[in-house]
């Protein structure tokens, strides 16, 4: 049994990696196919007959479709969770999750595990599991530790594409992991510079934080040169 138990109104980390570290995104199309998993499973009614779309498509879906595909069907949809950040690594995910459903988290993340897990062993013909046993969760009840959370996942993990161990070893070129992460494309680093809009995520509590791009900007900085991420470590789930 999980140890950690979801409430309603409250945020937690999500993260889980491929099993034995292995990549779980070989490409950009299933990047793109996670991130469709990421909207169309948060909803009480997602169907099977939705599901088998995605398959059919392998990534090929645009946003643009799917929004039309739920006004086409009439469909309103009833999200189970709200999501608030989002991070594709090469060999995990990490997303900043509020419960607002009872049930919801674990509802909507078995339905994106099993739906992800499918397309990937389908299109690259393997079986077994995919990720590294069960998803982690840690509970974020400090609003300051959401705030270092949202840096932690949209910039230090994109980060250390460009420089690996930042994390442990400190950041060498803060400009250079800073502009690396705004020009990223699988994180909601550039939805919170106001650069892209998402119909994935919703900023919520995170989006009344800063007065302006420029205001979260100065935050993030803050944060590489203090080094603050480490007062998270026990939230980071790595």
């Amino acid at each position: 049994m999980r140890k950690i138990q979801f409430h309603k109104g409250n945020f937690y980390h999500i993260y889980n990696r491929g099993v034995e570290k292995r990549d779980i995104f070989k490409n950009d199309n299933d990047r793109w196919r996670f991130l469709q998993g990421l909207f169309m499973f948060n909803d009480e009614k997602a169907t099977a007959n939705l599901l088998w779309q995605l398959e059919k498509t392998r990534g090929g879906v645009t946003f643009g479709v799917l929004r039309d595909f739920f006004k086409k069907d009439n469909r309103e949809r009833k999200p189970l969770v709200r999501i608030l950040v989002d991070c594709l690594m090469p060999n995990h995910f990490h997303l900043l999750i509020e419960e607002i459903k009872e049930g919801g988290i674990s509802c909507f993340m078995h339905k994106l595990g099993v739906g992800y897990t499918k397309y990937f062993n389908n299109k690259y013909k393997r079986v077994g599991s995919l990720y590294q046993g069960t998803f982690k969760a840690a509970l974020i009840d400090n609003e300051k530790y959401l705030q270092y959370l949202l840096v932690y996942i949209n910039v230090l993990n994109p980060g250390e594409l460009v420089e690996p161990n930042l994390k442990e070893n400190g950041i060498k070129n803060i400009e250079k992991v800073m502009q690396f992460a705004e020009e990223y494309q699988w994180s909601t680093q550039q939805e919170y510079l106001n650069k892209r809009n998402s119909i994935i995520i919703e900023k919520g509590l995170l989006g009344e934080f800063f007065s302006s791009p420029s205001d979260y900007q100065k935050f993030v900085k803050s944060v590489l040169l203090d080094r603050k991420f480490d007062e998270i470590s026990s939230f980071t789930l790595e």
